[in-house]
């Protein structure tokens, strides 16, 4: 009888151009080969108008973006079992999340 592969060791490293960023906006463009994520930064400085300051746009293959989805539905039904809800409230004018 055989054994089942061992599974590879995964190791992590962070890269010195590494950094971390915040962003409450974020634009996805698909295409046939993959997703290109957009996020940013809104700030409105003015009641009529909004600015989304780019921060990092992210290609990810279709594979990577369905594993991300599973990841994602998975931490926010978490969060939402320890801490409620989470609430999406439309932005000013605007009834889509950015």
């Amino acid at each position: 009888m055989s054994q089942p592969p061992t599974p590879p060791r995964i190791k992590v490293v962070v890269r010195p151009d590494y950094r971390d960023n915040y962003a409450n906006s974020v634009q996805v463009r698909p295409s046939t080969w993959d997703f290109f994520f957009q996020f940013g930064t809104m700030d409105q400085k003015i009641p009529d108008e909004i600015e989304i300051h780019m921060v990092q746009g992210i290609y990810l293959s279709p594979q990577q973006a369905k594993a991300l989805l599973g990841l994602l539905q998975t931490h926010v039904a978490n969060y939402e079992k320890a801490f409620g809800e989470i609430q999406l409230t439309p932005a000013q004018g605007n009834d889509r999340v950015q």
